[in-house]
């Protein structure tokens, strides 16, 4: 289809009367690039329901012999009802002030007179096309809005490194970025999954569109399909009004999933026939919404689990792992844990209003040989404690308590009669859950008996 095509309006004529219809069709067609008529309310309901238009010419009467307006309001009431956004100019043989002012008031975008001055109806119908395309416009940035203003919330955690697998890692985002492919992301829980999904968007073509994040991990399973689809008013008991997904809220950038491997397998099927469609259809509507996103998905599941098909689709694993990034533990990059807890003492200092300490030598010694089963996300929160607990000049070792708390994942069941502290004890078991399962929140979930849900809870409260 050409531009000019592309901008040329839909239109939807409704009248009883088939000259009428076959006279806008007429006058119309090299106007608009689809004219469609309409003799009854339900057929242009239907109609309605299954396309988008423009513009939606209706007549105040469709029944011979009324001219009281009723069914053309009643009918404007259900279009507005079906789309919000589309122009409706209503026409009528019996006009006056009173009925243009009724339908002004109940939403109608202009009124014309039949029989209708044939340039006047074009310049309405052009007119109405251009509020319909403004209202739709506002919609979207409204969506989107929300959208930009979470993603420029500043993230604690910053992708620096100068191990040989971060230098690696940073090689391949500046590859990958610019290509606009799916991108997976494995890696541990705390190990930076989304700053690198940040990264990835902040250096493609999208970067000025929204990036939005999802994630999977602390969303109830029964909520999955309206936070990702949407959903319409009355979909469900608390779904007061229309609400865009996040699918929709990302077209045009960048969509993160983290946690993906949380995904049900009938969701899965649901978003593969979203990216093969480019469409998402809300949760309670029947009317597909067209989008356009980059997919970057990121999950702490192992490959070998991913890879079993009662664990994951395999036909949605080829399409979101076009390009495949592993992040390593932060175990394996000892290297950079004194540079990151140099810019967490920064961040703290600044957030705090602190003066900024100097990290003594025993104190970076015992952060290197600490095993972090929470990764980066452990230190940061490790760094923040301390600076607004520790007492001297310097950080010491004694400023980190968590050094003490056992960090092999061989290490021992914590010692109950050391301590009474209950805070403390639940402390100890979600570190040594984590660290007996290589970082993996569903496996320490499980074991501990508890929801993935619940257990970032607990590590966000122990700041673990």
């Amino acid at each position: 289809m050409d531009d000019e095509a592309e901008l040329a309006p839909r239109v939807l004529v409704v009248d009883d009367d088939t000259d009428v219809l076959t006279a806008a069709r007429l006058l119309l067609r090299r106007t608009a690039s689809a004219v469609e008529a309409e003799r009854r309310a339900d057929a242009a309901l239907a109609r309605l329901a299954d396309s988008r238009f423009d513009v939606v010419l209706l007549d105040m009467n469709l029944t011979a012999g009324r001219r009281d307006g009723r069914e053309g309001f009643e009918l404007l009431d259900r279009v507005r009802g079906l789309d919000p956004a589309v122009a409706i100019v209503m026409m009528t043989a019996f006009g006056g002030v009173p009925v243009a002012v009724e339908a002004m008031k109940r939403g109608a975008s202009d009124f014309v007179l039949k029989p209708w001055q044939n340039e006047k109806l074009i310049a309405t119908v052009l007119a109405a096309t251009s509020l319909t395309r403004s209202r739709r416009a506002v919609e979207r940035l409204s969506v989107q809005n929300e959208a930009l203003v979470a993603a420029s919330e500043p993230i604690g955690d910053a992708m620096l490194g100068r191990a040989p697998a971060m230098l690696d890692l940073f090689k391949l985002i500046d590859r990958a970025a610019p290509t606009g492919v799916n991108v997976l992301i494995l890696g541990e829980s705390g190990t930076g999954k989304e700053l690198v999904a940040r990264a990835i968007h902040r250096r493609s073509k999208r970067a000025e569109q929204p990036f939005v994040s999802v994630d999977l991990g602390a969303v109830a399973e029964t909520l999955f399909e309206g936070e990702l689809f949407g959903h319409k008013k009355g979909a469900f008991t608390d779904a007061k009004t229309d609400r865009p997904g996040r699918m929709v809220a990302s077209s045009g950038g960048t969509l993160f999933l983290d946690e993906i491997g949380n995904l049900p397998l009938y969701l899965q099927r649901k978003l593969l026939t979203v990216l093969e469609r480019s469409e998402v259809v809300p949760v309670g509507g029947d009317r597909p919404v067209p989008i356009d996103l980059r997919l970057v998905s990121a999950t702490n599941v192992p490959t070998a689990e991913l890879a079993k098909e009662s664990v994951f689709r395999q036909d949605l694993l080829y399409r979101i792992n076009t390009v495949e990034l592993t992040l390593p533990p932060l175990r394996d990059r000892r290297e950079d844990i004194g540079l990151l807890a140099e810019h967490f003492i920064g961040i703290y200092a600044k957030k705090y209003n602190m003066p900024r300490r100097r990290l003594s030598s025993g104190a970076l010694h015992a952060l290197e040989a600490y095993r972090w089963p929470g990764n980066v996300r452990e230190l940061r929160h490790a760094i923040e404690r301390a600076t607004v607990l520790a007492a001297g000049p310097d950080f010491v070792a004694g400023d980190f308590p968590i050094l003490n708390t056992g960090a092999a994942p061989s290490a021992s069941a914590p010692n109950e009669a050391d301590t009474y502290n209950l805070d403390e004890l639940e402390r100890r078991m979600i570190r040594r859950a984590l660290a007996d399962h290589s970082g993996n929140i569903s496996k320490a979930a499980a074991a501990l008996g508890l929801t993935r849900a619940a257990l970032y809870r607990r590590m966000e409260k122990h700041g673990v």
